[in-house]
């Protein structure tokens, strides 16, 4: 039987990106925007030496059993990386790599838009002028939240948190957060540490943005979405973390004015509980879908497989 071409990408990159690998190396690419089914996938990994996955590919032991020992890295096409088994990896030798810091922009802007969409309460505006129903402007119709002055609590002050942060300056929003660690004062530009629950009791807007994590998994579930003030504003940008269900609920209780939520835990299914609220907005996990930010993260990808195949260490490694 034919070795296979020695690189795998399971799903069509941005323009340009895997021209790059082929120049090097002979590449199969799965040319759709859908995802590889499991069987179809556990087939085409058999004697790669590097695969590009996304967060539709599931890389546990059936996955490195099927690549075989050939297999060298796993190019993960996104900053996130729960859907691989990276200590299983490293037992078998295998490195994992990701792609942080090229989507922070990118991410942290969606992360505005979906805020600013939930305050001012657009999708419920647009959705009625679509639909053709009768309105005029009225003084109390559709009123939103304004922001000048409106505490906002990032969960998750990473790359992604520290800009949505910055980008509250122009809002004039006192700015706190929580992490596990406070940042040093230059990290933390003017931003205060708080306690989760201390966070969560005086942000009336929130923007989730913590990585997910066995530890992180519903970590805002019934009992902390409780403790926001009433009237708040959650918006999600990392799925898992917040408790899908129980945020409907607290939309429909009214607790919540609104919210927001990028990525879904079991995407690409959405929670028809969500759906049905009327004040959620909610987007097919786009916060790095520009032209430039995939081209940015493909690229990465790209240059992680050249890296390990040629001899050398990898750019963004991620450690066990």
């Amino acid at each position: 039987m034919n070795t296979p071409p020695p690189v795998l990408v399971t799903r069509r990159l941005a323009p340009g990106v895997v021209e790059r690998l082929t120049a090097h190396h002979a590449v199969t690419c799965h040319d759709s925007d859908e995802a590889m089914d499991r069987a179809e996938l556990l087939a085409a990994v058999r004697d790669r030496r590097a695969v590009i996955t996304t967060l539709d590919d599931r890389v546990d032991a059936e996955f490195l059993d099927a690549a075989g020992p050939r297999l060298a890295v796993v190019a993960n096409h996104a900053v996130g990386y729960h859907n691989v088994d990276v200590a299983a990896c490293a037992e078998r030798g295998v490195l994992v790599t990701n792609t942080p810091g090229v989507l922070t922009t990118a991410t942290a802007d969606m992360a505005w838009a979906l805020l600013l969409a939930a305050t001012r309460r657009l999708g419920e505006g647009e959705r009625l002028l679509r639909s053709g129903t009768p309105w005029s402007w009225a003084p109390r119709f559709l009123l939103g939240l304004e922001l000048a002055g409106t505490p906002l609590g990032v969960l998750g002050m990473g790359r992604i948190g520290q800009a949505v942060a910055r980008r509250a300056r122009a809002f004039d929003m006192p700015v706190s957060y929580h992490n596990r660690r406070a940042l040093t004062p230059e990290q933390a530009e003017g931003a205060d540490w708080k306690p989760l629950e201390e966070l969560l009791a005086t942000s009336t807007v929130l923007v989730v943005t913590c990585p997910f994590t066995a530890e992180t998994r519903h970590l805002l579930d019934a009992r902390r979405l409780a403790l926001l003030p009433h009237g708040a504003v959650v918006v999600s940008m990392t799925a898992g973390v917040v408790d899908e269900e129980a945020l409907a609920a607290a939309l429909e209780s009214g607790a919540l004015f609104a919210a927001a939520v990028d990525n879904f835990e079991h995407e690409p299914a959405v929670p028809s509980a969500l759906l049905a609220q009327e004040r959620a907005v909610l987007a097919p996990h786009l916060g790095s879908a520009t032209v430039r930010t995939r081209q940015a993260m493909g690229g990465l990808a790209v240059d992680n497989v050249l890296a390990v195949l040629g001899g050398c260490e990898p750019l963004t490694p991620v450690k066990v």
